[in-house]
This record gives C-alpha cells, structure tokens and sequence, in this order.
C-alpha cells in the first residue's frame, strides 16, 4: 500500500507528468482513506491498483496496457466514479469526494473530459426527445391540434436537429481511441427502455445494432456493459410488442448470429452463452433457452465446459414433452397421508392425474422456502389431482427426516447426494429442481418457481383453461 505525502505528491506530478498509466487525484473529502482503482474483465472486476490518500486527500494510482478500458476509483464507503484508462493518456482529478460528482474537475486527460462532456449532455437531449416525442403524438392523434401543421413540422425538425448534434459529437471522436468505442455502446445499452417504450419506430435498428456486435473484442469485456449489452438485446426483444412465436424467432434469430460470432473463441463462447442461458431460464423464456442448448450441443467446432454442459443436456433429455425417467423409491419415506399398506415404491405407482418431482436438500439456501411454498399449496394441489415427490440430496439419515418432518408430501433420499441414481437420470444440475409430470411421466413444465407451477396449476386446473 502507497502513502504519499503533499510535497511528495506535488513533485511526483511534476517529475512524471508526462509519463503513462497514471492517475493524480486531490479529494478533499478522503483524507487518509484507501482508494482502490478497479477494473472490468467480463462479467466480473478486480483490482488494478490501490493505495492511502494523504491528510490532503492527494493520492495516486497507477494502472498498465492490460487495464485499458473502463474503471472506477473505489473509496473504504463503497462510493465510486468512473474513469476511462486510455493509453498514453494520465488523468488528473480533483474535488471533494465520490459521493458528490458536480464536485469533480477532470483537469487532465481527453478521453475523459469528451466522456464526462457527452454524461451530462446525452440525458438532457434524450429527455428532449422524449418530451418531443410526447408532443408528437398528441399533435398527430389529438384532434384539437393534429391540424396545426406549422408546429408538428417544427417539432420534427427540432427532434432531427437533436438527434444530428448527438450523432455529431460521437461521429467527431477520435478515430481508435476507446471513448470512441464505449460511448456508442454506452448509447445503445442504455437507450433500449426508452425505444421499447416511447420509439418503437427505431426497434429494428436496434435489433441490427445488436447483431453487428462483435462479442469478441477485447474492449466489450473492458466496459463493464458485456452484461447490459447481452440483456438488453434480448430483453427489447421480448418487450418488442411482438406475439410470443415472433419473439421467440426474433431470438433465434440472434442466438445464431451470436454463436457464429463467438465460435473461434471458446472461452468466451462459454462465458458468454451460459450467462444468456441462465438469463433466458430466469425470464421464463424457456423455449429459447431450450433453442440456445440444443444449437450449443449440436456444435461440433467447439469445446464445452462440463458444468455447462450438464445443465444443456438437461434440456436435451428433459425437455418438454419428453417422458421423464422413472424413479424407485428407497426405504427412506415421508408422507403422513400413506400407510405401509398403499404407499407407492415408485414413481409410476403413484395414481394422481399430474406429479410434481422436486429435488432439494436441507443445505440448499432456496430450497426450505419453496418446500414451504409447496406445503402451503399442497391441500388445493391434491384436490386438482396433483401428487408431490421430494427427491432430497442430503447425506445423513437424521439431517433429512428433521429436514422433511413438517412436509405432507412424499420425501424419499437414498444418501447420495449427487450420485443419486434419480439425480443423474434427470440431470439436476442445480437444487431446487421442479418438474411437472402428468399420469404417464410426460414432462409438461420444467418451472423455475413454485409460484410459475402454482400459476400453471391455477390456470389449466382451477380454472380449466385447458
């Protein structure tokens, strides 16, 4: 850890002023507090450099060629600011702290100044435009004014000329620097909320927009917006107003065009497409999720990590429609309403018209709650014709049946955690996992809540939208 003094940092300013990969900064307001400069790499951060601020809240950090992207400067109270690390560019900053970003002067450094230049004047002219945009409709819809012909040409023109300026200033950036790059991307993640809202008209512009990316450039894992730019993409999707067979073609769509782009490099191939896996699985966009498995098995071009792959082939075998396997329960059982006499031994004994197969474990952080959810319902389940199966991953006897005492539904474990027979059969992956089945062991849901599962009991079985 660095301390500098005042005279020391004054000389140290003086003597490398021109020298690269440093930052001089003078926060009044972070006196002898650590400052940490962190950096992005992918979905994830680390930390370039870190050191003490003086009595006089001076202090400096360094950063090298690697680190070139975006950053922040990270004070002890988890407050930051976001700097651009540019080759052959020092930046220097000055004001009272984190917390009050009026208060910061970039004094020295381009890429930075044109970046801090373009945050504060892009939200104003998108607020314009929304504004305008506002006035457009009633000038078009209202009859009182969609006659005034005078005014809703000046405000058409008013809207371009905006427009132009914003595109002017990112189109006169210096040609390979990274402010260059970032803004435009900035510009692109940020605006989607507004476009799915308010105009709709730029909706397939953006779509190409989103397409033409290359998912391999070593800048996009240095913004810290790989993640936005994937989400956003397919979320405007989503929100595009479309049926949902178009938006699921939509995302097919991309999803091809995303892993021709990513196929020379693996690594980010996985990287990249587990994270869309997983945010598709999240949003209930499972027939995507189900596509973006299925393309990623079937590739032969390129190498898949393990983990991953289990949770693929999981869609592969236990994709909707599929007949699940069977399961044969072990000695282990819970379930207050069977006697010895009539209680099942396995799966295809059970004779309700739909069985719900959750695999959980006492040590999984999700799993006591949803067990609970799933108790809460169980009686309303039961007079649908629905039948629960826990299938537990705990180890030790005693630790399941404290575990399962409370739950009226079947609860089966036989100790093996994830070299349970059941557990691979169905290719857990992850705890909890649910399953709707009906009476012949066809999958009809693979929910990722028992709420979704409560709301597919609620509307095809309460109240018969079959």
């Amino acid at each position: 850890m660095k301390k500098f003094t005042a005279t020391y940092f004054l000389l140290f300013i003086s003597s490398f002023a021109y020298m690269q990969n440093n930052i001089f900064c003078k926060f009044i307001g972070l006196p002898n507090e650590q400052i940490k400069l962190i950096g992005f790499k992918g979905f994830g951060t680390y930390t370039i450099d870190s050191t003490e601020a003086n009595e006089k809240g001076e202090f400096v950090l360094s950063f090298d060629k690697e680190d070139f992207g975006i950053g922040y400067l990270l004070s002890e109270n988890n407050k930051s600011f976001v700097v651009i690390l540019a080759e052959d560019e020092n930046l220097q900053l000055s004001g009272v702290n984190f917390e009050l970003p009026e208060s910061i002067k970039i004094i020295q450094g381009k890429q930075n100044q044109l970046f801090d230049q373009y945050a504060n004047e892009h939200p104003r002219r998108e607020q314009c435009l929304s504004a305008w945009d506002y006035l457009t409709k009633i000038y078009k819809l209202d009859t009182l004014f969609s006659t005034q012909q005078v005014p809703k040409q000046a405000i058409e023109t008013e809207k371009k000329r905006i427009k132009a300026e914003d595109s002017l200033f990112l189109a006169g950036l210096t040609e390979g620097s990274y402010v260059s790059y970032y803004l435009p991307l900035r510009k692109l993640v940020s605006s989607v909320s507004t476009i799915a809202q308010y105009r709709t008209e730029e909706i397939p512009a953006t779509f190409a927009a989103f397409r033409n990316m290359d998912y391999t450039d070593p800048r996009l894992y240095k913004s810290g917006l790989l993640k936005d730019a994937i989400e956003s993409h397919f979320w405007l999707i989503e929100n595009s107003g479309r049926s949902l067979d178009s938006v699921y073609i939509e995302m097919n769509k991309s999803i091809d065009i995303l892993l021709t782009n990513l196929l020379s490099n693996e690594q980010k191939l996985n990287e990249i497409t587990e994270h869309l896996f997983k945010f598709l699985e999240q949003r209930s966009l499972f027939t995507a999720s189900e596509y973006l498995a299925i393309k990623l098995l079937n590739e032969k071009a390129c190498t898949l990590n393990n983990d991953f792959v289990s949770q693929l082939e999981s869609y592969r075998a236990m994709k909707k429609g599929n007949i699940a396997p069977g399961i044969v329960f072990p000695n282990v059982f819970s379930a207050p309403a069977y006697t010895n006499e009539n209680k099942p031994k396995k799966l295809s004994e059970i004779k309700s018209t739909y069985k719900v197969v959750v695999f959980g474990a006492s040590w999984c952080p999700q799993c006591p709650k949803e067990l609970q959810e799933i108790s809460k319902n169980y009686s309303s389940w039961k007079q649908q014709g629905v039948e629960v199966v826990f299938v537990s991953l705990d180890e030790n006897k005693q630790t399941f049946e404290n575990f399962i005492k409370p739950f009226p539904f079947i609860s089966i474990c036989d100790y093996k955690k994830w070299e349970s027979k059941a557990v691979k059969d169905y290719h857990v992956f992850a705890t909890p996992t649910i399953y709707l089945l009906n009476n012949e062991n066809k999958i009809l849901l693979k929910p990722n809540s028992v709420n979704q599962l409560n709301s597919w009991i609620d509307w095809y079985l309460v109240k018969g939208n079959k």
